[in-house]
């Protein structure tokens, strides 16, 4: 069986971390959302893999190349212009030699959810859960097992069974699409639901992990999802005095200094240097050739790569993007905020804050709980820092 992987698109609400880097791309226990998906295909023997790029497409070529690093084989169609998924599937004319899957490139999903998609042997199916944020979603109604509608992102509560965006296909669904879009219908759900009248479309519950990341602070939900158990692998050095307590993986080339305090799960990868006399707590994970200071305080966080967190530092429920620089006695109070995205608000329970790639945070700054900083900028000692700040800011 072949299996189509969406990938092209980019994610504009999770910015800035998606100014350099596909949603696909972006970092969940140290490796791309992507990797999970091929991941869960390959161990259930599906190695035909077709990938739709589009966005930042050299990010996900450059690092999957033919897909034999994972066991698959890999072949890349480009999406021009990211107008749907349906739109996508247009592209595969003469690629697809017969029944197919369709998963989204951008959704944690495991080996026992895409075993329950294969099992599909017959029809049209969609993969479907129940949600608590329907609204972020397309929601079904169902009558036995037939989907009866489909409405995207219902603004008035009309149900919490939502479509996962994972299919099984008959070869004749390819036509439909092309139809569609001559129709205007550039997405496979507004394809779906034009045909529900005339197409039996069956709706099933999959048994295994699926989970979305829409907004910034859903990546912190996905990477304690994807942090997981994996019991303690030390391949770096690890000195006399260290604590370590739970599932705790340590990278290649990485020093674990004296009095360094770490309890899992939590994922440190390759090159880093870490303490003397450093905490790091659950739900944490901390991407290559990352420096963190002694005396600094990290739990349930994402830490990508090349970044320095200096001294003193606490750093709670935050997202810190790729060759960040954090002064000492840096201080973010984490807590209940009202977060701007894309000019509408979000109140989140509890939350810290995000930086973007290539910034600049001074000495002694303090920064309000949900303040997202965008990618380049610097802000200077002692400063204080609350909201939105753009791309390659200067804050005094």
């Amino acid at each position: 069986m072949q299996a189509v992987i969406l990938a092209a698109g980019e994610g504009k609400r999770l910015r800035p971390f998606t100014m350099t880097r596909p949603k696909v791309m972006l970092p969940i226990g140290n490796k791309p959302i992507l990797e999970f998906v091929v991941e869960a295909l390959v161990s259930n023997g599906v190695r035909d893999i077709i990938l739709v790029v589009g966005y930042k497409k050299e990010r996900i070529m450059s690092f999957f190349g033919d897909g034999s690093r994972f066991g698959a084989r890999i072949t890349y169609v480009f999406q021009d212009k990211q107008l749907g998924t349906a739109h996508a599937m247009t592209y595969l004319k003469g690629i697809l030699k017969g029944r197919f899957l369709v998963l989204p490139g951008d959704n944690i999903v495991d080996k026992d959810l895409v075993s329950s998609l294969i099992a599909l042997d017959k029809g049209n199916n969609v993969l479907v859960t129940e949600s608590d944020e329907p609204s972020k979603y397309g929601v079904v109604s169902l009558m036995n097992e037939r989907i009866m509608s489909l409405e995207e992102k219902p603004i008035n509560g009309t149900g919490n069974i939502i479509s996962t965006g994972l299919y099984n296909f008959e070869a004749e669904m390819l036509r439909h699409f092309e139809e569609g879009i001559a129709q205007g219908k550039y997405g496979i759900s507004d394809v779906l639901k034009s045909m529900l009248e005339t197409i039996d479309i069956r709706a099933v519950f999959g048994n295994g992990q699926w989970d979305d990341a829409v907004y910034p602070w859903d990546l912190l939900r996905l990477n304690e999802i994807a942090l997981g158990n994996k019991g303690q692998i030390i391949a770096g050095t690890v000195e006399a005095g260290v604590t370590l307590k739970g599932s705790v993986v340590i990278g290649r080339g990485t020093r674990i200094r004296s009095g360094t305090y770490i309890e899992g799960p939590v994922v440190i990868g390759e090159g880093c240097d870490i303490g003397p006399s450093a905490t790091i707590f659950p739900s944490t994970s901390i991407g290559n050739g990352v420096v963190v200071g002694p005396f600094t305080y990290i739990t349930n966080s994402i830490i990508m790569s090349n970044v320095t967190v200096s001294s003193h530092v606490h750093l709670s429920q935050s997202i810190i993007d790729d060759n960040v620089k954090i002064g000492p006695n840096f201080t973010i109070a984490s807590g209940p905020a009202n977060v701007r995205v894309e000019g509408q608000y979000h109140p989140i329970a509890k939350i810290g804050f995000m930086a973007g790639e290539e910034t600049t945070i001074g000495a002694r700054v303090v920064v309000s709980a949900g303040t997202i900083i965008g990618g380049g900028s610097r802000i200077s000692d002692g400063a204080k820092v609350s909201g939105n700040i753009e791309n390659r800011s200067i804050v005094i």
